[in-house]
């Protein structure tokens, strides 16, 4: 799958940047040995995935019948059952496990942050459970007029591939508010730096975060991944971000963090980040109100 692809592609180039490529991980098992934890993890397709990457994965959904259904299948294949220690399934949210210890390289969340009602507050809890140096992946749908006509005029209302009422606008996310989000995200603690330090263009730093368009090819019937040089259009409606947890570089002393934290004071930031908002959803949609919340 397109989002698999993305999240070993990913993890690997991180690896080549920070150890160099004697010491990256092949294609084959490019998750091997990680700690990997998929939010909403739904009939388990890309927690699958993941476990068959060499990661121990563990999958979480809000809805019973999803991890029946996901366990279900797994137990189908001998390399993916409870035995083998690769895939396990539990029903419980990113909130839930917050109270707990554990912590993961890689955590993922497909499909869900446009259907939450507190999209501010599912953000924090998915970065809180990912360890320093870890990963967070992301995909969702722009809120954008292209957005609306594909997904919810087309998919929903015309063609009814998906039933009406499955999205809703208005909870549609930009990728400018992620990148906002996490140029904020942990600078309310003593002495935290956020995740992105600064952007060129509205764009991240690459070794701080991407934003990756997903495009869907008919006649191939599969999602492609947009070339990066497509810049902003090829996120015009679905697309896939990535970022990392920079706080063992910030702790490492001497050889920590290669970028120089340029942000402004945080509640500068967080006036001109409710101020962008603003301007971005300037119809008759609201913009949720947990946008505005500090995280």
């Amino acid at each position: 799958p397109t989002r698999a692809q993305f999240v070993r592609d990913k993890v690997l180039e991180a690896a080549l940047d920070d150890h160099g490529e004697t010491q990256t991980r092949g294609d084959a098992l490019a998750l091997q040995g990680l700690d990997v934890l998929d939010v909403g993890c739904g009939g388990g397709i890309l927690s699958e995935s993941l476990a068959r990457m060499g990661a121990r994965t563990l999958g979480v959904d809000a809805s019973a019948s999803n991890i029946a259904i996901a366990s279900l299948h797994a137990a189908q294949d001998r390399l993916l059952a409870p035995a083998a220690g690769r895939l396990a399934y539990r029903h419980a949210s990113a909130e839930e496990l917050v109270r707990e210890p554990r912590r993961f390289d890689v955590v993922c969340s497909m499909e869900v942050i446009e259907h939450v009602n507190n999209p501010a507050a599912f953000l924090a809890s998915c970065a809180e459970l990912v360890k320093p140096g870890g990963h967070l992946f992301l995909s969702t749908i722009a809120r954008t007029p292209l957005a609306y006509l594909l997904t919810i005029f087309a998919a929903e209302d015309a063609l009814r591939l998906v039933a009406p009422g499955t999205h809703t606008y208005s909870k549609f996310v930009n990728p400018g508010e992620l990148v906002d989000f996490f140029a904020r995200h942990g600078t309310t603690e003593a002495g935290g730096q956020p995740w992105i330090s600064r952007t060129f263009g509205g764009q991240p730093a690459r070794r701080e975060a991407e934003v990756r368009g997903m495009v869907y090819v008919p006649w191939r019937g599969e999602w492609v991944l947009a070339p990066r040089v497509a810049g902003s259009w090829g996120a015009e409606c679905n697309y896939l971000f990535w970022t990392k947890n920079i706080s063992h570089l910030i702790c490492s002393g001497g050889h920590g963090r290669r970028y120089v934290n340029k942000t402004r004071p945080y509640n500068e930031r967080l006036g001109l980040f409710v101020h962008r908002l603003k301007g971005i959803f300037n119809d008759s949609h609201e913009v949720c109100p947990s946008w505005a919340a500090p995280s």
